[in-house]
């Protein structure tokens, strides 16, 4: 069945159809319904315009192209198994929760704790905006993608990340099993307490980044502005250009063209991480 170019207003106006087309219709209106589309199965949505709360709740295969969907429309997709979101853009919070099995490209989300507790996530050029971003998802891949928001990427496990742009804090804490190539990341507190974070070909611009971590590694980084890095972490890295300071790096061999200064003080475990600047150890 094909819905086409039609208004809706009403709370559930159409619940649980299955193996339908929405094609060019608006989801807005006086009396403000909820979860217009929900509970539904093998549906596309094409062309539309939602600005009802609510609107994709426990939904099976569902395909959303084109779509705007404006700010009243909140927690968009919850609980959705195999969801497609191409060539949408959302200004609604808390926008994708607990779903399995998502594709995000072309989109762009301007959306407050996008993407939490979700499984199964793949991202191509789209754009987010927002603080909180994937916490405690797992088994993510990101490309050519950009987000604007503190506090990402925490507690995340099994993440690929290629040619991104992250201006963000706190990201990666308590991560695990994270790689991330070609990317740049701005904010302070990188990486903290993550396990099995690997940085290749990175460039990092913040304060105090990677402290507390285990099993760490960075090959050909640049850190900018970076005070303080690797305090009792594990580590091996081979750094490009010069780092302001190292502190108390717990384990490992970093290898940096100039730092201007390294501290072993104040420390609760001995540091024994080695700092070799120019093929030469540190003492």
């Amino acid at each position: 069945m094909i819905y086409k170019s039609e208004s809706y207003e009403k709370e559930r106006s159409l619940y649980n159809i299955k193996d339908c087309q929405v094609i060019d219709c608006t989801f807005e209106g006086k009396e403000d319904g909820e979860s217009p589309l929900k509970e539904c199965e093998n549906i596309v949505v094409n062309k539309s315009l939602i600005n009802l709360r609510y609107p994709f709740w426990h939904n099976k295969n569902v395909y959303v192209n084109e779509c705007e969907m404006k700010e009243n429309c909140r927690a968009a997709f919850w609980y959705c198994k195999n969801l497609n979101i191409k060539k949408v853009n959302s200004t609604g919070i808390k926008a994708v929760r607990e779903c399995k099995n998502v594709s995000i490209k072309d989109c762009k989300f301007d959306s407050e704790e996008f993407g939490w507790k979700c499984n199964k996530l793949t991202i191509e050029n789209s754009s987010f905006t927002g603080p909180y971003f994937l916490f405690n998802t797992n088994n993510i891949k990101i490309t050519n993608s950009t987000l604007n928001g503190k506090y990402s990427f925490q507690y995340n496990k099994n993440v690929i990340i290629d040619n991104c742009t992250f201006n963000t804090k706190d990201a990666f804490w308590h991560g695990e099993n994270i790689v991330v190539v070609n990317s740049v990341l701005n904010g302070e507190y990188i990486g903290w307490y993550s396990k099995n974070l690997t940085l290749i070909n990175c460039v990092i611009n913040g304060t105090q980044p990677f402290c507390y971590c285990k099993k760490l590694k960075l090959i050909n980084c640049q850190l900018i502005n970076a005070d303080f890095a690797f305090e009792n972490s594990e580590v091996n890295a081979k750094l490009v250009g010069k780092v302001i300071s190292i502190k108390n790096p717990l384990k490992g061999k970093i290898y940096v063209d100039e730092v201007d200064e390294i501290i072993k003080e104040d420390y609760k475990k001995e540091p024994k991480g080695e700092v070799i600047i120019n093929n030469k150890t540190a003492k």
